[in-house]
């Protein structure tokens, strides 16, 4: 096993854990009524684009981390995490700037592909609102060496984590034609 890099601090950890996801959270949830009219110069779509392949990188990263821990390379399995949740960080930055610079984007399919692209949006938002703690604390759990409780949370985590960023993929795939 590898040697915890933080303190215990439950108190502590469970406050930031839970401020930072308020906030994040509040943040997406705001921003993301706001739409500002600014020319950058470039297609502002661009920004939808870096997300689908953030998620993408960040889906094969998630695999690869499983991997490492089944085989007990868990160094490995450390950095790999630690890339995945710095590109969740890009991400979230690309997000935000993309709704506040674009807007909503309405979805133009029909028949059975609308179906689809709504039963896929509507499982990936709430989970994409709800994940962040869950990473954080299966994160926190890791680090100080609470590697059975760590464990424990990762069985639920890292499933639910997966399947919001392959769907984030998804949801991009769908819209990216409508956009103007």
């Amino acid at each position: 096993m590898l040697i915890p890099v933080l303190k215990k601090n439950d108190k502590q950890a469970r406050l930031l854990i839970l401020t930072v996801s308020f906030v994040v959270f509040a943040a997406v949830a705001l921003l993301s009524r706001i739409k500002l009219e600014v020319n950058l110069g470039f297609d502002i779509h661009i920004f939808a684009l870096i997300n689908a392949v953030i998620n993408s990188i960040v889906s094969v990263l998630l695999v690869v981390a499983l991997l490492a821990v089944k085989q007990r390379k868990y160094e490995q399995h450390k950095k790999v995490m630690m890339a995945a949740m710095v590109l969740s960080i890009l991400f979230l930055v690309s997000y935000i700037a993309h709704h506040l610079l674009a807007g909503e984007t309405k979805f133009g399919g029909t028949g059975a592909m609308k179906s689809v692209y709504y039963f896929i949006l509507l499982t990936h938002i709430p989970l994409a609102g709800i994940i962040l703690p869950f990473i954080l604390f299966t994160a926190y759990r890791g680090l100080t060496g609470e590697y059975a409780n760590h464990k424990k949370l990762a069985k639920y985590t890292w499933p639910l984590w997966l399947y919001v960023s392959v769907t984030g993929v998804l949801v991009y795939i769908f819209i990216s034609p409508y956009y103007s």
